[in-house]
């Protein structure tokens, strides 16, 4: 697993202004923060999936036990990571997440045209 920024796993209270600055929108703010943990939380189920998966085997009793208590400790090490909001609410004040929504990028290039129309009316007349 990659190592990740330390991350901590309590409650904050954090500045609500600090939350608008890349969208000017807290809620659309809250919407890129879910989908940025939802991609955390993917990438960290795929991730386990994988580890488990090394551990699937046909041997006895005896090894099977041993492998057991390794997942274990796997799925344990798993459950301790911090929760995929925490990392994303990190992220976005690092400032490490690209934001973009394309339904404002066209309402300003609608606006840009119409102002470019507006001057060039203007000037035809």
């Amino acid at each position: 697993m990659e190592d990740k920024k330390k991350v901590t796993n309590t409650t904050i209270t954090r500045n609500t202004a600090l939350f608008s600055k890349m969208t000017d929108n807290i809620y659309e703010t809250v919407a890129m923060l879910t989908k940025r943990a939802n991609q955390i939380s993917i990438e960290e189920k795929r991730e386990l999936h994988k580890k488990i998966e090394e551990f699937a085997s046909t041997n006895d009793a005896m090894d099977e036990y041993y492998e057991n208590r390794e997942q274990i400790e796997v799925v344990r090490r798993f459950e301790k990571m911090p929760k995929p909001a925490l990392i994303a609410t990190e992220e976005y004040l690092d400032d490490k997440l690209y934001y973009r929504n394309p339904a404002k990028e066209d309402q300003e290039q609608q606006r840009m045209e119409a102002m470019e129309n507006e001057v060039i009316n203007k000037g035809a007349e």
